[in-house]
């Protein structure tokens, strides 16, 4: 980062009366984006997919994170690893599409063979035709590599560096703060309860519009309706993550009074309130007295993101077919909220153009959560 840049991150670090925003160079420099993936990414516990994707013994998804090929799978316990998708032999690829393994995961280039567990199992040929054997090859050292994962309402994060902090220990005050939801366990909606958004933005802009309530008046009029800008409040928690709740949660999809079943031994709060959470650096959760979604934020580069959006239910049966009406309601719901952001983000991608706009001045009473995400991104850079 130049002289310059270095002076505008400590002007973020600013009160937020008299803070700016982060510079330009956090949204259009492919080289700010490039250090993202080691200081903001690599170096914590980050959003990296969904356990809901392998659901089943020996299934296996390769995904890519970062540029970084994964590859996730479910073991004989029902156990959920992630590891590097490359032999230890060669480097090549191990699983190109997702897949439900029989026993083994196999190398397609000289058949090295992996357990589920990722330990190294077979070695044909390795000391010579016939001989599946050599004194150097240790198979107990040259099993896959793996990542520390963690699963959190289904999400799996992973820590890419393996320096940082117990998942438990990162995510207490998350824990502590749903407490109520931690527990319990989550029922994904089936096929339509599931979808995905491509923007043209960088991936902080979707963090930075999720985590606040400002806009809801202007971009969201149907919610806002019955969910007013006066009926939310902030949620912060410096350095992990920021947000909003609502005092006013009350959905009505059928006509007929049919609704989804309540999570059990929920406090009163519940009953008419939800909370939407930004979780550093790229999920989105937000949770209900009846469902729960995570949207993970997938960056693609410094100006597009993939949202993958995920929707979980109380039951079983809340999730069976004479269900799935409500259900397509509820996502069709939550898809036409989370595409009325589109416009916006996008919008302000494109004025990050800008070469005179300096970060933009922040609310004190309406920005605190986004300028909480900005002072998280700058204090990471600054090496504080």
């Amino acid at each position: 980062m130049t002289v310059l840049d270095q002076e505008m991150i400590a002007n973020v670090l600013r009160p937020i009366e008299v803070a700016n925003g982060l510079p330009n160079a956090f949204y259009t420099d492919p080289d700010v984006y490039q250090a993202e993936k080691r200081v903001l990414f690599a170096s914590t516990w980050a959003c990296a997919g969904f356990a809901k994707d392998v659901p089943n013994k020996g299934d296996a998804n390769p995904i890519s994170f970062l540029g970084q090929p994964l590859l996730v799978v479910r073991g004989e316990g029902g156990e959920v690893k992630v590891f590097q998708n490359v032999c230890r032999h060669r480097g090549m690829i191990l699983v190109e599409e997702k897949t439900t393994l029989r026993s083994a995961i196999r190398c397609p280039y000289h058949s090295w063979c992996y357990n589920l567990d990722g330990s190294l199992r077979t070695t044909p040929h390795v000391g010579g035709p016939g001989q599946n054997l050599h004194d150097c090859i240790k198979r107990e050292e040259l099993g896959l590599i793996e990542v520390r994962s963690h699963i959190f309402m289904d999400t799996i994060f992973v820590n890419l560096d393996g320096k940082a902090p117990a998942f438990e220990i990162h995510a207490a005050k998350l824990l502590e703060q749903w407490t109520e939801f931690a527990d319990k366990p989550l029922y994904h909606g089936g096929p339509e309860s599931s979808f995905t958004l491509e923007v043209d933005c960088n991936w902080k802009l979707a963090v930075e519009n999720y985590c606040e309530s400002y806009h809801l008046p202007w971009i969201h009029p149907g919610l806002n309706s019955y969910s007013r800008l006066e009926d939310h409040y902030h949620i912060m928690q410096p350095g992990n993550y920021s947000g909003q709740g609502t005092v006013v949660y009350n959905p009505k999809l059928d006509d007929s009074g049919r609704a989804f079943a309540d999570f059990e031994g929920l406090s009163d709060k519940w009953d008419t309130g939800a909370e939407y959470i930004s979780f550093y650096p790229n999920v989105l959760l937000g949770v209900h007295r009846d469902h729960v979604f995570a949207i993970m934020l997938d960056p693609q580069d410094n100006g597009k993101t993939i949202e993958r959006i995920e929707i979980y239910y109380t039951s079983p049966e809340m999730c069976g077919d004479d269900m799935v009406d409500l259900r397509e309601k509820n996502a069709a719901m939550w898809k036409s909220v989370f595409e009325e952001d589109i416009f916006v983000v996008e919008g302000m991608q494109r004025g990050r153009s800008a070469s005179l706009y300096d970060g933009g001045k922040f609310s004190p009473v309406m920005d605190p959560p986004t300028h909480q995400f900005h002072e998280w991104v700058a204090t990471r850079f600054a090496g504080k």
